[in-house]
Formats: structure tokens, sequence, C-alpha cells
């Protein structure tokens, strides 16, 4: 009889799992978020080994694949039929195959799919390894030059200017930093909005970061705004930083 305790943060609907080697496994696969030099030489490995690779874009990840000679079997798994699709992958994992999850670009279930996939594997008893990579989050920060002790992710904020705008405000009450994404096509109302609540806050923004044209803007955010104001058209997603020190 298997005595093992039950670990507290599989209670419930997540029951307690003693691994082995033979059992199949999920495993979340973080991807280039632009540079595909990026790629870690643990995850091609993985890539490689793999039964079945559930992706966010299998046109994306084809590209991917086919860039470091991988050939496996692909499903679609993205925002819209990620339950479905995960259904499948639990079938697949039920057969005894092993599975890699990839979203678009970066580390899935970071503002991308997958914690549905992750959640429904785990609770149907099957090891999930995550394989680190890069992440838009991640590589912000660490060139942000923000002395915060605290950093809140928070991804898209709503397209709607009413709910975007309250809950900018509840972010910039916290006083700790935060990390926003957001598209080219809204990027100068997010700014827009910054100036108006807290035009002296510093903020750190980046765009098409690893990629060819990729740009960093510092300063505070009337200084950011009227940089990015400047151009006619804004080109590639954007990251953005905001401290939570008002005195930087």
């Amino acid at each position: 009889m298997d005595k093992t305790p039950p670990a507290p943060h599989l209670l419930g609907d997540y029951p307690p799992v003693r691994y082995s080697e033979s059992m199949a496994v999920l495993y979340i696969i973080g991807t280039p978020i632009g540079n595909l030099g990026d790629m870690s030489f643990r995850a091609v490995e993985t890539l490689k080994a793999v039964d079945m690779v559930a992706c966010e874009d299998t046109r994306r990840t084809l590209k991917l694949l086919s860039h470091f000679g991988i050939r496996v079997p692909m499903i679609s798994c993205r925002a819209r039929n990620e339950g479905v699709a995960a259904e499948k992958v639990i079938a697949a994992l039920k057969e005894g195959k092993t599975v890699a999850y990839a979203s678009d670009a970066g580390t899935p279930a970071i503002s991308d799919p997958g914690a549905v996939l992750v959640r429904l594997a785990v609770q149907a008893g099957y090891p999930v390894i995550p394989i680190p990579g890069p992440s838009a989050f991640a590589s912000l920060v660490s060139i942000a030059g923000g002395m915060d002790k605290t950093v809140i992710f928070e991804g898209f904020l709503s397209p709607k200017p009413g709910r975007r705008r309250s809950r900018l405000k509840e972010l910039l009450g916290m006083e700790s930093a935060f990390v926003l994404y957001e598209s080219p096509f809204r990027i100068l109302k997010l700014l827009e909005d910054l100036v108006e609540f807290e035009s002296g806050r510093y903020i750190c923004v980046g765009r098409e970061m690893t990629k060819l044209h990729e740009e960093y803007l510092r300063g505070s955010a009337v200084e950011v705004f009227a940089v990015l104001g400047e151009k006619n058209e804004q080109l590639g997603e954007f990251s953005v930083f905001v401290s939570g020190n008002k005195t930087i």
C-alpha cells in the first residue's frame, strides 16, 4: 500500500501522485519571444524526444520546429479551444505518450494559453514539468532599472477604456512596480492615461524585444509618451514596466 502522505497543494481536485520514469509527461516549454537564438538546448532536445506537440498556433510552431530540424505530430491548443484540446492531450497521455506544449512566443500561461491544460493534466495525475525559457515579463524587468522589491505582472489590461483606466488607477495606488503588455493599436492610449494619472512616474517601455528592431525607452511617463507620440505609426508588440517608486 502506498503510504505517501498527500501533499497539501494537491488536495481536493489535485490527487497526490507518485511519479515514475515510465509515466507519460506533459512538458511546458518556453519558446523565443523573437530571436530564435534564445531557444534553450534543453527545449530543443525535449521537443525532439516527445511524441506530440500541442501548440497555440500550429503554423508558427511548425516554423520553429523546422528551424531546428524537428518533426513531430502537432495539435492545436489555443485559447478558444483549450478545454477541448486539453482533453485530447490527456487522452494521449493516457496512451503513454509524452507531450510538449508551446504557446506562440514566451512562456505558456503568462498572458498565453496553457493554464487550463496544466490544471487538467495535474488533475488527471500526470507529471507537468516546466522547461524554462524566454519571457517578455522577466526580460523587461531585468533591464528596466527599477528599484522595487515587489513587481506585479498584470499582462493585458481591458481594451475597454473605462475598465482600463479603473484598473490602472488601482495598480498605481498599490505602490508596487507592475508590468503590462499592450498592442501597437492601444499603446498611446495607455501612455496617455499614465500621463494623466502619474505623469512623473518612471517607466520603461520595450518594443519588439529581442527582434531586429528592438527598442527601449526609459524615463517619466510624460517623457516616453512624448517620444512615442512623435511617430506616425506604432509597430510591434509592447511591454511596459511602471515603477512603484514615485521618487525615481
